[in-house]
């Protein structure tokens, strides 16, 4: 069976990193994909775990030879996701997940239109604001930064087929790996494994 395109996509504080890590760890045949991007290694990084680190020269060669589903600038550094990377996994049976924003899912759509996306909603701004401040990443400047960037993400979630309030992480987690699982049941996915048992059934 041809695995199935995910996205999934949320503010900063959402928790799509630590639901697609859940996922991933519970269900089969299941992967994050890995971008690439042209800014350095941090320590403890690791090349083709975190990220594929290129030079800003090849990731321009893969942009002109249309390589990526997705791309974009980010201050001074580049991040992709290679379409023959995702192309590869999807060919195997497994289902791939991207951890995107509603900008890239765009870009993705429109070249795989059969993409799933879900969006991740917080139970409030509130909440939100409190998860960020929490990380005790960001000073009180990039926390509010981080807030408006989190409306203008939230301002496009009914771009997205399925969405998920993420208010109990359980729940969330259960409810994004009930998408995946049920959507492995559709029957234009199951078709080509099912020719046997459809013969037998006179079919």
């Amino acid at each position: 069976m041809q695995g199935q395109l995910w996205i999934v996509a949320a503010p900063s504080g959402g928790g799509k990193t630590s639901l697609i890590a859940e996922a991933v760890r519970v269900l089969d045949d299941v992967v994050e994909s890995v971008s690439h991007t042209t800014r350095p290694a941090r320590p403890g990084e690791i090349e083709g775990v975190h990220y594929f680190f290129v030079p800003p020269e090849r990731f321009q060669a893969m942009i002109d030879a249309d390589g990526f589903l997705e791309y974009a600038q980010v201050f001074h550094n580049a991040y992709g996701t290679a379409a023959a990377q995702v192309d590869a996994l999807l060919a195997t049976g497994k289902d791939v997940i991207l951890s995107i924003d509603w900008q890239g899912a765009q870009q993705v759509i429109a070249r795989r239109p059969d993409t799933r996306s879900v969006f991740l909603l917080p139970p409030s701004l509130d909440v939100l604001r409190e998860r960020l401040t929490a990380r005790g990443q960001d000073n009180p400047a990039v926390v509010e930064k981080r807030m408006a960037e989190a409306e203008e993400q939230i301002s496009h979630f009914s771009a997205f087929e399925f969405v998920i309030v993420n208010e109990v992480f359980a729940q969330a987690a259960g409810e994004l790996q009930a998408l995946i699982t049920t959507d492995r049941l559709r029957r234009t996915r199951r078709e080509q494994d099912l020719q046997p048992l459809l013969a037998r059934l006179g079919q």
